[in-house]
């Protein structure tokens, strides 16, 4: 079963509900009798508890289903966020597509920024930006001789971003791109793990390391 609070953003989320919650109760202890707020506390945590519960049960592990391929074309899911355009990514793709028709289908899940942002659905810049960097990444695949298209994602979870994507892309495998560990939210979230366990295919996990690729270039300087 799914453990609801595994995460430090859902852990936020926690807190901040919690804090809303606690409101009306000390406003009724204050107003009425002490026992109102008792009871009042007892309903928002029984209601709470249910909640947790009814997230934990909709979480459980499952298979994803995925679509039929109609031809011998060996077909690449790639999912990341702002590790899209990464040097390391590319080059992964472009061994695995070497020497055989593939097609690449490329998803970015429209994350917001902020853990306030992601409360408040406030998700307008953060698909702006998911867009930006679809379309350098896709160039750069193009430029690499790839046959490669893609879409922004699903933006609160990367996993059914993942879901739709295989619904409709007869993918061979799964390429889930993300930020070294010490930096990376999915993988604090359980983003790969999950998709190993639901998708029957291959998953395989790049590590991007934006600063290290952008220091590398720096020291390069300018060509011609």
């Amino acid at each position: 079963m799914h453990n609801p609070l595994r995460s430090e953003a859902e852990m936020f989320r926690v807190v901040v509900i919690v804090g809303i919650a606690a409101a009306p109760v000390i406003a009724v202890g204050l107003i009425t009798e002490p026992v109102y707020a008792a009871i009042l506390l007892a309903l928002e945590i029984g209601v709470g508890i249910g909640l947790l519960w009814r997230s934990s049960r909709g979480s459980e592990p499952h298979t994803a289903a995925v679509a039929e391929a109609r031809d011998d074309a060996h077909r690449v899911l790639v999912v990341a966020n702002q590790t899209v355009a990464g040097r390391a990514l590319l080059d992964e793709i472009r061994s695995r597509c070497e020497g055989r028709g593939s097609e690449i289908f490329v998803v970015v899940p429209a994350l917001p920024g902020s853990r306030l942002e992601h409360l408040a659905h406030d998700v307008d810049r953060a698909i702006a930006e998911a867009r930006e960097r679809l379309g350098r990444s896709l160039e750069a695949m193009r430029g690499a001789g790839l046959s490669a298209r893609g879409q922004v994602g699903d933006h609160h979870d990367p996993n059914v971003a993942i879901e739709d994507a295989l619904r409709e892309f007869a993918a061979d495998e799964v390429v889930i791109s993300t930020h070294p560990p010490e930096r990376s939210r999915w993988l604090e979230r359980g983003v790969v793990e999950r998709a190993e366990r639901e998708v029957p295919l291959p998953v395989t996990h790049v590590v991007v390391d934006l600063e290290a690729e952008g220091a590398t270039r720096a020291s390069a300087g300018p060509v011609g």
